[in-house]
């Protein structure tokens, strides 16, 4: 009986070491538990090169102020004169601007990722955009006509529809 309760006992302490252990080893291993730091991307050399390449008056924001970070830009010539131009806004979300010659319906479908127009319009700078819906990115769509004749501009994006809303309001012309 001696013998079982010797090893029963020598376990216990083994297994309070070992969590010790553990405990001690967690303190010092950094956490990082805060947003990760998404870095700055300077997209002016790429929208001069899509501003000349386009087939279209390529749209890039201008007076957007600081908090609205540029994270990710491209353009693809050989894709259907395809534009792209992402933002993290203020509070965190993300809003970007696409265009395309690319058919409006299947482009549309690609940039919201799956939304659907609804009947409700916006008059955001002179331009009449229809709200997209139901897709992973709530979306505001403008036809390829008027100032933007030749592509189809999309602001799309995990933002609200006023974030999307101020993105669309910044865009200028080239």
């Amino acid at each position: 009986m001696k013998g079982k309760q010797k090893s029963a006992r020598d376990m216990i302490l083994s297994l309070g070491v070992i969590v010790l252990a553990a405990g001690v080893i967690w303190i010092f291993i950094p956490h990082d538990d805060g947003e990760p730091d998404v870095k700055r991307v300077d997209y002016r050399v790429e929208l001069l090169t899509a501003q000349r390449a386009a087939a279209y008056p390529v749209a890039a924001p201008e007076g957007l102020s600081e908090d609205w970070k540029p994270t990710s830009v491209r353009f693809r010539g050989d894709d259907s004169d395809a534009w792209h131009l992402g933002f993290r806004t203020p509070d965190g979300e993300y809003v970007a601007v696409e265009q395309s010659t690319k058919k409006p319906s299947t482009f549309i479908h690609d940039a919201s990722q799956g939304g659907q127009a609804t009947e409700r319009t916006e008059e955001i700078g002179g331009r009449t955009w229809t709200r997209y819906t139901g897709g992973r990115y709530d979306a505001l769509v403008l036809d390829g006509t008027g100032d933007m004749k030749g592509a189809t501009t999309v602001v799309a994006g995990t933002g609200s529809f006023e974030q999307l809303g101020k993105m669309a309001a910044a865009l200028k012309l080239a």
